[in-house]
């Protein structure tokens, strides 16, 4: 049984979320909050797996209550529950700990399959928001273009290895490698390994192949 709060300040839809949970065989409803004060205060008394969660409400908001949730505690899943799909809620809603974003135009099926979903520790994502997120990692590639050696590199960096592993790993001279970073360091715009490193993570940067 997935134990399950709701957290709306809109009394019809909290009525509704809640008719629709009572029905659903292998789920139960531990609470309704109408903000997010009421909504972290209830999480951490009900235990919940799961917590339905808006947006925009009077006070506290979704993205600080759902902060503070998983804060308090980290094993709940809390689904952001919504009417906007712009890319700046979905990431910071994501960023505060959000295990999934969902829209509130969604059918019920959907939404009862989010609950399973973020029960389970995967990520339920409505259609819009994962093309927002993607959109989002595409843009975040960097633009700055470099060879698959030098990717290859610079993703070694990035996981910490010295310039003497990183030369023995691609059968090359550690000379070499020193060479790569110089040529690396110039195109990316740092200064030092540690800075490079930072970047190749802030760029999702993988090696080639």
């Amino acid at each position: 049984m997935i134990r399950v709060l709701v957290v709306d300040d809109h009394p019809v839809l909290r009525a509704g979320l809640a008719q629709l949970l009572e029905q659903a065989e292998d789920v139960a409803l531990v609470g309704v909050a109408a903000n997010g004060a009421e909504g972290v205060e209830l999480a951490l008394h009900a235990h919940p797996d799961v917590v339905l969660m808006d947006l925009e409400m009077p006070g506290l908001d979704g993205i600080e209550a759902t902060r503070r949730i998983k804060a308090s505690r980290q094993e709940m899943q809390v689904v952001v529950l919504t009417s906007f799909s712009d890319r700046a809620r979905i990431l910071d809603a994501l960023d505060a700990g959000a295990a999934g974003y969902l829209l509130k135009d969604a059918e019920p099926e959907e939404l009862l399959r989010g609950i399973h979903t973020a029960a389970a520790g995967e990520a339920p994502l409505a259609p819009r928001a994962a093309s927002e997120l993607l959109a989002e990692r595409r843009e975040a590639r960097p633009a700055i273009e470099l060879t698959p050696r030098e990717q290859e590199v610079l993703v070694m960096v990035a996981e910490g290895l010295s310039n003497k592993v990183i030369a023995r790993r691609l059968e090359i001279r550690e000379g070499t490698v020193k060479a790569h970073l110089t040529r690396i360091f110039e195109r990316i715009g740092v200064s030092d390994r540690t800075q490079a490193a930072l970047w190749a993570q802030r760029h999702h940067l993988r090696a080639p192949g």
